[in-house]
């Protein structure tokens, strides 16, 4: 069974997620990797009256408004990542690449993360292989790692300096919240 990718499932609490973990500022600068249509950043400002200033990524073709069209790894590798408040990763699996960029990069700042499983449960094997599992051992039994990749998930982070995390879940999918410091 293929799993369906939705967009903005449990959009309320991803919009509210974001509202609440905002910096002070009435203008907050969002680079939104996974742009689309915007719907959670105009949630964000409708619920807040803050000024949401969004630089979408995206790699869809369909009338999405203006975006950087193409991959968001090639953008967050070279781009000035510094205007930016806020970096957004809603994402349909695990973005770990996008992350260890920023981490490998200083970015400073917060972080928005979706991290979804997918029905049968796969991680990305560099999380794993970062978290020292060995790759041999992955490629003979990948499944061994599945039930626990939430787990997984928050150690990697916290392997990356990242010390507190706000977080919404259901079942599989989990939306959460961190500051990026130097």
């Amino acid at each position: 069974m293929a799993e369906t990718k939705t967009d903005n499932s449990y959009a309320a609490d991803k919009v509210a997620l974001r509202a609440a973990h905002l910096p002070g500022a009435d203008t907050v600068t969002v680079l939104d990797c996974y742009g689309g249509k915007g719907v959670l950043w105009k949630g964000v400002a409708n619920k807040t009256k803050k000024r949401v200033r969004r630089l979408a990524i995206d790699v869809r073709k369909d009338d999405i408004g203006f975006h950087l069209p193409g991959s968001n790894m090639a953008y967050l590798g070279t781009m000035d990542l510094s205007p930016f408040d806020v970096i957004d990763l809603d994402a349909y699996g695990v973005p770990c690449e996008q992350l260890k960029t920023l981490f490998e990069r200083g970015y400073t700042g917060g972080v928005f993360v979706t991290f979804i499983q997918s029905i049968f449960g796969a991680m990305p094997n560099g999380l794993l292989t970062d978290l020292g599992i060995p790759a041999e051992m992955i490629e003979k039994c990948p499944t061994l790692f599945y039930g626990s990749g939430w787990e997984y998930f928050l150690d990697w982070l916290g392997m990356h300096g990242v010390k507190t995390i706000i977080h919404r879940s259901h079942a599989r999918k989990h939306y959460l919240y961190f500051h990026c410091a130097a």
